[in-house]
């Protein structure tokens, strides 16, 4: 019997931790022997790692808040259909560094770009793929703008200001609410080692819950 591999985001603001978390979250996997790929959005393919680059660099010229919207479609469709969807398929897990709740989060929440635009084009580009469980990653956001800044140059979206991020943890908290069967919200303002030992256990569940389904 074909069994499909799960599909695992990890979405938050910047700087709660997601790439640490990832890889945190990839090792507990493969510790429970279970094949697992780590990708990204926007990129996680060529094409789509050359969209990301238009997407991040800061520019002088004003960027349309549509354009963005199509880019990161753009970028999504060609990652999800080459990338993706090829490895649940072959029954992979995967697990991605943001998906569509981030838009929904930035370019919706941040930006304010209607929820029905969104959802439109997700539609468009995804079908009725949805990722099976959201691992939400939450802090203040001062605490994360903090910690993105000691990485260095911020890139276009890290230069927007507090009041953005804020209403991007709003989004992210109000879509963990209306839907917590898939989302599981971490506190990532804990100690590494507590946030890490959270996810590590959240991924041994949802290991223990395939198994059963």
């Amino acid at each position: 019997m074909h069994i499909r591999g799960r599909f695992i985001t990890f979405e938050g603001t910047e700087g709660v931790g997601k790439s640490t978390q990832l890889e945190n979250a990839a090792n507990t996997l493969k510790d429970l022997g279970i094949d697992v790929i780590v990708t990204r959005e926007p990129g996680g393919t060529p094409m789509a790692e050359n969209i990301r680059e238009l997407l991040l660099s800061p520019r002088e010229e004003p960027v349309h808040e549509t354009t963005e919207l199509l880019l990161m479609f753009a970028a999504r469709a060609q990652h999800l259909h080459n990338r993706i969807l090829p490895a649940l398929d072959k029954g992979q897990w995967v697990l991605c560094d943001r998906f569509t709740d981030a838009t929904f989060a930035y370019q919706g929440g941040g930006r304010g770009v209607p929820a029905e635009r969104i959802a439109l084009l997700e539609t468009l580009v995804q079908g009725e793929v949805r990722p099976d469980h959201v691992i939400l990653l939450d802090a203040p956001v001062e605490t994360g703008m903090a910690r993105a800044k000691k990485r260095g140059e911020l890139d276009r979206f890290e230069q927007e200001t507090l009041a953005f991020f804020q209403r991007i943890r709003d989004t992210y908290l109000a879509r963990a609410t209306a839907m917590p069967g898939n989302y599981h919200v971490v506190n990532a303002a804990l100690p590494l080692e507590q946030v890490s030992a959270s996810v590590s256990a959240l991924l041994a569940a949802l290991v223990k819950m395939s198994e059963s389904a």
